[in-house]
């Protein structure tokens, strides 16, 4: 059975990061197709299972704005590829723009709640309070676009095109539920939480969905940590701190 390992990058990313915390060394240097193995079932509709590929879907970190950022992950990349941890990296990219909305906190729930006026800070009409004003900020904002619709394409392209015969994918973002619905018609399907949240509803299935054999799992801190490139890899070391 060849299956197909499809990774939104920034989402492994960053539940990495809330798993194993940000300031925490040894989990950053990971090695993809060693994560990716270790995730392989071994039995039932999954039995035989072997990686046929690895795509890496990923933007670039803008050096004019994030100079370190953007030389650790040069240097991540760069390891990747000479290491074959990952067969194919697609690159989205970022968008700078600056976003205009209400001021907000969060709620129980952590949920955005709008901030109402109160003291210290109070709106005024005239003299009277305004309890039903809307404070409106403006802020900077950076946000990774491609990485959803490059791990989406990629895994309809190989399944509808007999790439491979099962999908492993690594994300918890909701706009990947209509994908993942049809490769699951095609192909048995793994799903990975690379995150500590829960799994988005809107990709929750059934294991008897379609051609069946489905699961999901999350990840854990142990997940990272166990599975890690050599280091150096060729010409390229390890960042510190990572």
């Amino acid at each position: 059975m060849r299956v197909g390992v499809y990774v939104d990058a920034f989402n492994l990313y960053y539940g990495g990061r809330s798993l194993c915390r940000r300031s925490t060394a040894g989990w950053r240097w990971l090695d993809v197709r060693a994560l990716s193995q270790a995730l392989l079932p071994t039995g039932g509709r999954w039995s035989g299972a072997a990686l046929e590929r690895v795509v890496y879907c990923t933007a670039r970190i803008d050096a004019a704005t994030n100079a370190s950022g953007h030389q650790d992950q040069d240097i991540y990349l760069k390891a990747l590829a000479a290491s074959g941890s990952v067969d194919h990296i697609e690159y989205g990219k970022y968008a700078y723009r600056v976003k205009n909305a209400p001021l907000a906190i969060k709620d129980a729930n952590g949920r955005p709640q709008i901030a109402s006026p109160q003291w210290p800070i109070m709106i005024q009409d005239g003299g009277n309070p305004v309890p039903s004003a809307v404070f409106m900020v403006s802020v900077a904002q950076r946000e990774e676009k491609g990485s959803d619709v490059n791990v989406a394409s990629h895994l309809l392209i190989d399944v509808l095109g007999g790439a491979v015969d099962a999908a492993i994918v690594i994300s918890n973002d909701s706009d990947l539920s209509l994908p993942l619905r049809e490769a699951r018609t095609r192909v048995p399907v793994g799903l990975i939480n690379p995150s500590k949240n829960f799994l988005a509803g809107d990709l929750r299935g059934r294991p008897t969905d379609g051609v069946g054999g489905h699961w999901w799992r999350q990840l854990a801190a142990s997940d990272f940590q166990a599975h890690q490139l050599p280091d150096p890899v060729s010409r390229y070391s390890r960042p510190i701190d990572w």
